[in-house]
């Protein structure tokens, strides 16, 4: 594509601002394009041309992608995808139907019942946070007594408090659950939070694959083919109607769990698709929509 223009951004097209990981982009479109078929064109889009799309909307992957097109053009209609939803609700909330995203991170009552699932008598739950991010867990404790659970948030003020307040956290809590806080879980610290967890015999729950990998024990995940489904109805409806739907969370995910941990800490794990069904039939029982 060397330009965009009014003919080529017709109605039937959609654009594609990449994160700048080839092989993220690439598997995130080619999930795109099989599922909008012959009938939509994904389209590339450089930095270049953004300022020029109108009424043509822009799927952005990662939350760089969305701020580059959202600095160069206010008017474009942007779908994210891969973004927090801490990250883009702002976003969506100043600019509904023209802003929204298909959310990357797990609710957090979800992350909670997948320890449940695999901790069936656990009932206290620790979550470290710094200042800035108490907020994020509120809506969570608020959530948990009808399943059950409590939680207690331990404050992170400093570097220095780190590792003190996980051990306060570690002996309050049946297991750690972890949020998506950079400022806490972050290639710096996860060594030493995993390992201190780890020679106390707690488990670490989430907050996403890649810690799964690092040493937690377990977290839920929405599988990329599940967040392009919901990816495409979004563009489907906006080419539709002009206007995106509400940012959401994948309704379909799964559950990575790291074996070895577990052999070590001598805990038996359920298999996946009994924790996923547990905490899919929790859900269902608290009534309401997940997220909300």
């Amino acid at each position: 594509m060397t330009s965009v223009n009014a003919q080529e951004a017709s109605n039937r097209t959609v654009y594609l601002a990449g994160s700048g990981n080839t092989a993220l982009d690439q598997h995130v479109q080619a999930l795109l394009e099989e599922r909008l078929g012959d009938n939509v064109g994904l389209a590339t889009i450089s930095d270049e041309q953004i300022p020029m799309v109108e009424d043509t909307p822009v799927v952005a992957i990662g939350p760089s992608a969305f701020s580059r097109v959202r600095q160069a053009n206010r008017s474009a209609p942007i779908l994210a995808m891969l973004v927090e939803k801490s990250f883009i609700d702002g976003f969506a909330a100043m600019a509904p139907g023209q802003i929204s995203g298909v959310l990357y991170d797990v609710p957090l009552l979800r992350q909670a019942l997948t320890g449940k699932a695999i901790l069936p008598h656990a009932n206290t739950i620790s979550i470290l946070a710094t200042t800035n991010s108490v907020e994020l867990y509120e809506p969570l404790i608020d959530e948990l007594p009808a399943h059950g659970m409590k939680a207690r948030v331990f404050v992170v003020d400093n570097d220095e408090d780190l590792i003190p307040s996980l051990v306060r956290a570690l002996g309050y809590g049946d297991f750690l659950l972890a949020g998506p806080d950079d400022a806490i879980y972050n290639p710096r610290t996860i060594k030493h939070i995993l390992l201190t967890a780890y020679r106390r015999n707690k488990i670490v729950i989430g907050p996403s694959q890649a810690y799964v990998r690092a040493g937690a024990l377990a977290s839920s995940y929405a599988p990329f083919p599940a967040m392009a489904d919901l990816g495409v109805e979004f563009i489907d409806q906006f080419l539709a109607t002009g206007k995106f739907p509400k940012p959401a969370y994948s309704p379909l995910f799964q559950v990575e769990i790291n074996n070895q941990v577990a052999r070590s800490l001598n805990i038996p794990v359920p298999d996946r698709e009994y924790i996923n069904q547990y905490v899919q039939d929790a859900l269902t029982g608290n009534g309401g929509p997940e997220g909300e």
